[in-house]
């Protein structure tokens, strides 16, 4: 049980949360090395901003994604980890990730991505 963070504006909310919700959004949103408590936590995905829309980014969206939240898998949290994209609007895209977790119950979060 975790305090909601809210994924539009980064501020704790006054609600619980039971998933991985916190954990997959820290992962994503978090830059690669720069967490001074864990440097193999965070994502390449702010790399993404200086990338033009074509669909080599989507793939690349999809592979950081995929690295950053391997260690739940790797620590149990998780059993299957999915993730798709979806161009939203020009310059922005969707991660479309599901997360089953440890007890089999699938988690669907929608992550926005900032491209150029």
């Amino acid at each position: 049980m975790d305090q909601n963070i809210s994924p539009v504006t980064g501020d704790y909310t006054n609600s619980r949360i039971y998933s991985l919700q916190n954990a997959v959004y820290l992962r994503l949103e978090t830059p690669l090395g720069s967490y001074w408590a864990d440097p193999l936590m965070g994502s390449r995905l702010h790399e993404l901003k200086r990338e033009k829309d074509v669909s080599r980014v989507y793939v690349l969206a999809r592979q950081y994604t995929e690295q950053a939240l391997q260690p739940l898998l790797d620590d149990g949290r998780a059993q299957t980890i999915t993730v798709d994209t979806q161009r939203w609007k020009t310059g922005w895209l969707y991660l479309l990730v599901t997360v089953t977790d440890a007890a089999g119950n699938p988690h669907k979060f929608k992550h926005p991505v900032r491209i150029r």
